[in-house]
C-alpha cells in the first residue's frame, strides 16, 4: 500500500487563482527539488495534492510557503529605493530662478554652512562625489611615489583608488569581528618610515576606533582621512563622526541615507589646508577667492580639478539635509523591525546579527546578516531572489583583487576581511519600504532553514572569528 506523509486540498475545480499560483511558481520560483515539485504543482490545480514519504514535511511546508509568497506578492523588493522628501522640486525651481546653476551657487554654500554647523568642522566643501572628496585629499597631502597610505581591506575600491591614483601605496589593513572596522590595534606594525596616512572607514555608519586611531596617528606624525561615506550624523563618545580626522569624505550617491544622486563633501578639520582646498577644487585656480574680492583677477595657482557638484544637485540636497531627522527616524524603526524580528531565528540558525557598542550612535545605515558559511549565504541570496526579494553581498576583500596583489596583497593577510566578505548579506533598505514588504522580506528569513552542519563554522578552516 502507498504510504502518505501529508495531504493537501486545493480543491478539485482548479481555480484560477490555484492556476496563477502554479504557473508564477514554474516560471522560476522551483529551487533545491525543482523537478519533482514543478510535476506537484501540475497535478495540485487537479485536485489533491498527494506527497509519498520521500518528500518530508520540510518540503511541504516550504512549497507551501513559495506558492503562497509568489502567488500574492509578484511585485519586486529592490535593495535600495531613492528617496525624495518632497520639497526638492521647489528647491530646484528656486536655484534656476537665481540664475545660478554652476557649482558654488546659493544652495552650495547653504548645504556647506549647514555640515559646518551640524559636524562641527571647520570647512566643509560639497563635492561631485565622495571619491573625489578623498582624491582631493591625496592632492592636499602632497602624495609622493611610494608614499604609504594605512586602509582596511574590507571596504569600496574608491577609498584605495583615490590614493592610487596619486601615487601613494595602499597596506591593507584587517577590520575587526564585531564592527566590520579597521583593527586599530593592528595599526602599530603596519606603520613604516613612508607612511603618510590613515584612512578609517566607518561600516555602515559605526564608528571606528577613532580614541586608538588618533593617539597612534598623533604619535607618529600621520594624518587620518575619514571615509565616512556611510556615517552622516553618527556619533563616537558623543562626537560625530568627520570631526575626528584632519580630513573627512562625505557621500550623497542614491544609496546613502542623504542623497543627490551623485555627489560628496570634503569635509576639513586642519585649518592648515583651507585656502589650498578651494583652489584645488576649483580647478587650481584662485577664483573663490576673486568672487570674494579679495584679488582683482583670478589665476592658476596649483593644481587642482573641477570637482564643483551643480547648484541643482546642490538644491535637491538641501531639502534632504532639511528633513534629515524624518529619514533617520524612519530608517530607524526599519533597522530595528529587523534587529527584533530576526534576532530568534538568527541565534537558530548560527547567523551573526551586526554589532553596534554602546559609545557610537549609527545612523541606521544598513541592516546585514553574517551567515555562517559561503554557500550558506549563497543559498539564502537565491532564496530570497525566488522571491521576488533582492538582498545583497557587500565588498570583496581588496588585497585579494587584481590590483590588490600588485601591491602584495596574499590570502590570509586579513583573515577577518576574507570571512566577512564570504558571508556578509545586506538586505532591503530604504525610507519607502513598507511595513508589509518588510514583513515580506522577514518572512522569507525566517522560512529559510540553514544545514545544521553549518551552523558551527571551524576557527581553523574558516578562520570565523570569536567574539568572546
Amino acid at each position: 500500500m502507498k504510504q502518505h506523509c501529508s495531504v493537501v486540498q486545493l480543491g478539485s475545480d482548479a481555480s484560477h487563482q490555484e492556476t496563477r499560483r502554479a504557473s508564477a511558481f514554474k516560471q522560476g520560483h522551483c529551487a533545491h527539488f525543482e523537478q519533482e515539485l514543478c510535476g506537484i504543482i501540475r497535478h495540485a490545480c487537479e485536485g489533491t495534492l498527494v506527497f509519498n514519504q520521500e518528500c518530508g514535511k520540510k518540503q511541504l511546508q516550504y512549497l507551501n510557503f513559495l506558492v503562497s509568497e509568489v502567488a500574492n506578492n509578484n511585485s519586486p523588493i529592490p535593495f535600495n529605493k531613492p528617496f525624495a522628501v518632497g520639497t526638492e522640486q521647489a528647491f530646484i525651481a528656486d536655484a534656476i530662478k537665481l540664475g545660478h546653476l554652476s557649482g558654488d551657487g546659493t544652495y552650495t554654500k547653504r548645504c556647506n554652512k549647514l555640515l559646518e554647523e551640524e559636524i562641527g568642522v571647520k570647512k566643509a566643501l560639497l563635492t561631485t562625489s565622495c571619491t573625489h572628496a578623498l582624491e582631493m585629499t591625496a592632492i592636499l597631502l602632497d602624495l609622493q611615489p611610494d608614499d604609504e597610505v594605512i586602509v582596511p581591506a574590507f571596504t569600496f575600491v574608491s577609498t584605495v583608488n583615490a590614493f592610487v591614483l596619486h601615487r601613494a601605496r595602499p597596506v591593507f589593513a584587517d577590520i575587526t569581528a564585531d564592527t566590520l572596522n579597521l583593527d586599530a590595534s593592528k595599526l602599530e606594525r603596519l606603520i613604516t618610515k613612508r607612511t603618510r596616512a590613515i584612512v578609517p572607514v566607518h561600516y555602515a555608519g559605526v564608528a571606528c576606533d577613532m580614541d586608538t586611531i588618533m593617539s597612534v596617528a598623533k604619535a607618529h606624525g600621520l594624518s587620518v582621512v575619514e571615509d565616512n561615506a556611510h556615517g552622516l550624523f553618527a556619533k563616537f563618545q558623543g562626537r560625530p563622526l568627520g570631526s575626528y580626522g584632519n580630513f573627512a569624505a562625505q557621500s550623497f550617491h542614491e544609496t546613502k541615507n542623504l542623497q543627490c544622486g551623485e555627489g560628496g563633501a570634503l569635509l576639513i578639520n586642519d585649518e592648515r589646508y583651507l585656502d589650498r582646498a578651494e583652489i584645488i577644487r576649483e580647478k587650481g585656480t584662485n577664483r573663490s577667492r576673486f568672487f570674494r574680492g579679495q584679488v582683482d583677477k583670478y589665476t592658476w595657482v596649483d593644481v587642482g580639478s573641477s570637482y564643483l557638484p551643480s547648484d541643482i544637485l546642490a538644491a535637491f540636497l538641501f531639502a534632504q539635509l532639511l528633513d534629515t531627522e524624518r529619514i533617520q527616524n524612519r530608517r530607524k524603526e526599519i533597522w530595528e523591525t529587523y534587529n527584533l524580528n530576526l534576532v530568534e531565528w538568527a541565534h537558530e540558525n548560527g547567523v551573526r546579527m551586526p554589532i553596534v557598542p554602546a559609545n557610537c550612535e549609527q545612523p541606521y545605515h544598513m541592516f546585514y546578516l553574517i551567515l555562517p558559511t559561503l554557500q550558506a549565504r549563497q543559498q539564502l541570496i537565491e532564496h530570497l531572489k525566488r522571491l521576488n526579494i533582492m538582498a545583497i553581498f557587500h565588498y570583496l576583500p581588496l588585497h585579494l583583487s587584481d590590483m590588490g596583489k600588485k601591491y602584495g596583497g596574499r590570502e590570509g593577510d586579513c583573515p577577518v576581511t576574507e570571512w566577512a566578505s564570504d558571508r556578509l548579506l545586506r538586505l532591503p533598505f530604504y525610507v519607502e519600504l513598507s511595513a508589509e514588504d518588510q514583513n515580506r522580506v522577514i518572512r522569507g528569513i525566517q522560512s529559510f532553514q540553514i544545514d545544521p552542519t553549518s551552523k558551527q563554522c571551524a576557527t581553523s578552516e574558516n578562520h570565523c572569528p570569536t567574539l568572546g
